[in-house]
């Protein structure tokens, strides 16, 4: 294979706009310019991309405000006009599921042990349990005032803090911050749930592996793909408690505050859940509140889909006004990343950092939360402390004070009544993190079993209708409009110039080889590899088959025909070439690990994914080679391997202009693949953090994704020794999409080729499919 750098010979023109290949020598593409990058062009995009993620996030912050409809004339005008916010907000976090209703605290006491595991100078502490969803408790302490009760609060530690040592009855928390007693000491009435830790000795399985994930991140995985999230499951847990703390009430009889405060993770925790139910009355937030543009930069079990695209801390805050909040800028346990892997288990946890908020940060987001209470005539309800330079320890005398006011107590400086006395570990706290962490896990793993009912329901009238191919197509639009929008992120259509720039790279017997860039998005490009065939007649108009590389692959593999690319793409665009399709080898941007991956976590919470810029990225490569005198427009296919596979039921079905998409190497039960934790294969292991895309369980699996191609044709090609999943979860899935086809009259428009061997192009079956489809004859 022959390797040629542009030298700008002059080109010959030809008459009636046809293209004479033989006469480009060594010059650009006729109507682009010549490229003059030289930067690898995978380097080159993924750096492009990243920079626009990061210009679309600090300009989104101003972009905010347009998706809140407030009304400040009241503030109960003001409660309901944010009450759609509000709604999103608890979809964003998946705190969507409906909870038990409260029964009553459950004391945990056994025949030897009783339910006090300790006391204070005013106020005694039981372990407790409540009951939160189904088959999903939370348990904790409950400090109760040995005098009469003035309210109730629920106080939530740090993920790295045990309930115990958040009341002070263990060390670890520095006293000031064991903010439970010294709430009790003042006669509230608190509960403190446990919280997932960081550690990572649970997160794995013995059917599988275990890993390096912090707990969090294992089960934020799972849960991500079916539109629920940690932080969801656990403010659904400080909910319950407040059910609880309404339910006593109730039964006493007294209209007593209630609150929720939190520090770190539970400051997160106390924030959303302050944001999300308007029966808390204050809320103290320790060591969270801040600018939150950086989030892509935090543990992946913040990444919460949406956040920055419609609240940032401001917004979330603009929730909860003109309820009482206090914010304390003050240190929280940080995080330098994930744990190192142990002998034995597996590595691949996402990256992530918590360090404690620059003071700088947390003001200039208060401001922006502040403007909504003055606009409330609510300004004296919100209160930034700043405990030493924002870097002292949660609980200064100020935060207390004016969380206390907030509350409808002592608005005063109070005496430290010193740490409780421990009487008795509570029973079962050794293996207390291990149930709060497999009933969690449980509870995914039953949405995950019923999700393929939800998305029965969503892909059936009145949505969809498969009476027939009219109604199909009527009804079809909108549903892929809605899947682009929800499971995937659209971004505006492009309206920048094409700007098409190319240089030959590749001479070879059959076909010419041209690097192709075109511009997409400020910063963002398309870019690729065009063969075109050398006996390409004046005026003729071929099919093209556009051929997609997989995980951290180059254009070049699809073409070379030795090394380890050949290996798995058997050098088929070249094949292609040689039959006398146009082909095209785009360069899609997952390549560079880490520095694809943050691109995911960068547009995730502006509701967008990895596949928001490769839609648009093939958008414009059709778009060009459309205008191309010898390609014929409707005739532009599809054929990806691998990432390329997923690619091909992700972008076609977006982008009519494709007439048909083969899938290699990749389809089958992917939500079962993303969220299973009894299987290999599962991604759940796997270094792969950003495959996991927000409720993708209950809107649409492969079979529904690949249905969205219907009525153009649409063939999955695969290995039965491939490694991607199970031959049985792909027949189980791609017979979805066969019935699908047959039931419309259409059964001869998808197929599925199963071939002995491994992830690989087979390029017996799929290259019949294409001459069948494309209607081009074989050579």
């Amino acid at each position: 294979m022959m390797l040629l750098r542009c030298s700008l010979l002059s080109l010959t023109l030809v008459l009636c706009g046809g293209l004479s290949v033989a006469a480009f020598a060594a010059d650009p593409v006729p109507g682009t310019q010549p490229l003059t990058i030289a930067e690898p062009l995978d380097k080159f995009m993924i750096n492009g991309i990243n920079k626009f993620c990061l210009r679309e996030i600090e300009e989104g912050i101003a972009k905010r405000e347009a998706l809140w409809k407030r009304d400040y004339s009241s503030p109960e005008a003001y409660v309901k006009s944010v009450e759609p916010n509000r709604l999103h907000f608890k979809e964003s976090i998946g705190a969507v599921d409906a909870r038990i209703p409260a029964a009553g605290l459950e004391m945990i006491s056994t025949v030897q042990q009783h339910s006090l595991v300790g006391k204070g100078p005013t106020y005694t502490i039981h372990a407790v349990r409540w009951q939160v969803l189904e088959n999903v408790t939370a348990e904790g302490l409950l400090l109760v005032p040995n005098g009469a009760v003035i309210g109730r609060v629920v106080a939530i530690p740090d993920a790295d803090w045990t309930p115990e040592a958040f009341c002070g009855l263990q060390p670890g928390v520095e006293p000031q911050a064991q903010l439970p007693r010294r709430f009790a000491e003042q006669g509230y009435q608190v509960l403190v749930p446990t919280i997932i830790n960081r550690e990572d000795t649970l997160s794995g399985s013995p059917f599988v592996a275990y890993t390096n994930q912090a707990q969090r991140e294992f089960l934020y995985r799972m849960a991500f793909e079916m539109g629920r999230h940690i932080i969801g499951y656990e403010v659904q847990k400080v909910l319950a408690a407040v059910d609880q703390f309404e339910k006593l009430n109730k039964d006493e009889q007294k209209a007593l505050p209630i609150g929720v405060a939190g520090v770190g993770e539970g400051g997160l925790l106390a924030f959303y859940s302050a944001a999300l139910d308007t029966r808390i009355q204050a809320a103290y937030i320790g060591g969270y509140f801040q600018a939150r543009e950086g989030v892509w930069e935090e543990p992946i079990y913040r990444n919460v889909w949406n956040l920055l695209r419609e609240f940032g801390d401001a917004g979330v805050a603009s929730l909860i006004a003109p309820r009482a909040l206090i914010i304390e800028a003050c240190a929280v346990p940080e995080v330098a990343g994930p744990h190192p892997a142990k002998p034995g288990r597996r590595g691949g946890a996402a990256p992530g950092k918590i360090t404690t908020a620059v003071l700088g940060h947390v003001r200039k987001e208060y401001d922006l939360a502040k403007a909504h209470y003055e606009k409330l005539k609510a300004a004296d309800k919100i209160k930034l402390v700043s405990s030493g330079e924002g870097d002292k320890p949660a609980g200064s005398s100020l935060a207390l004070v004016a969380a206390l006011g907030a509350l409808g107590g002592p608005a005063k400086e109070v005496a430290d009544g010193g740490a409780p006395q421990l009487i008795k570990a509570p029973w079962g706290v050794e293996t207390r993190q291990k149930r709060q962490f497999e009933e969690l896990h449980t509870f995914t793993q039953l949405l995950l079993r019923r999700s393929s009912i939800v998305r029965d329901k969503l892909w059936t009238l009145p949505q969809i209708d498969r009476k027939n191919l009219d109604t199909w197509a009527k009804t079809a639009p909108d549903m892929r409009e809605h899947v682009y929008q929800e499971l995937i992120g659209k971004l505006p259509d492009s309206t920048m110039p094409l700007n098409p720039r190319s240089r030959q790279v590749l001479d070879e017997p059959g076909y010419l080889g041209y690097e192709v860039v075109l511009d997409v998005y400020p910063d963002v490009v398309a870019a690729g590899i065009l063969l075109l065939p050398k006996d390409l007649k004046l005026g003729e108009k071929r099919p093209v088959v556009v051929c997609q590389h997989g995980l951290e692959g180059v254009p070049m593999d699809t073409i070379t025909r030795t090394g380890e690319g050949f290996n798995y793409y058997s050098g088929f665009a070249h094949e292609l070439a040689n039959r006398g399709f146009i082909t095209y080898s785009p360069q899609n941007p997952y390549r560079g690990k880490d520095e694809f991956r943050t691109i995911q976590r960068k547009s995730n919470p502006m509701k967008r994914s990895l596949f928001s810029y490769i839609i648009p990225q093939h958008a414009r490569t059709l778009e060009w080679l459309s205008s191309l005198p010898n390609v014929d427009p409707t005739r532009l296919a599809f054929y990806g391997l691998s990432y390329g596979g997923k690619t091909a039921v992700r972008v076609p079905p977006m982008l009519e202009k494709y007439c048909l998409s083969i899938c290699s190497a990749d389809f089958n039960e992917w939500v079962i693949k993303n969220t299973t934790t009894e299987h290999p294969t599962s991604y759940v292991f796997t270094p792969e953090y950003e495959i996991f895309e927000w409720n993708m369980g209950h809107l649409a699996n492969y079979s529904e994704l690949s249905s969205l191609m219907t009525p153009r044709p649409f063939m999955v090609e695969r290995g039965h020794f491939d490694g991607v999943a199970p031959d049985e979860w792909v027949a189980w899935e791609f017979s979805k999409v066969k019935r699908h086809y047959d039931l419309l009259g259409i059964g001869d428009k998808t197929e599925m080729e199963v071939f002995t061997g491994p992830h690989k192009i087979n390029g017996v079956g799929t290259y019949e499919f294409l001459h069948k489809h494309l209607k081009w004859p074989k050579r």
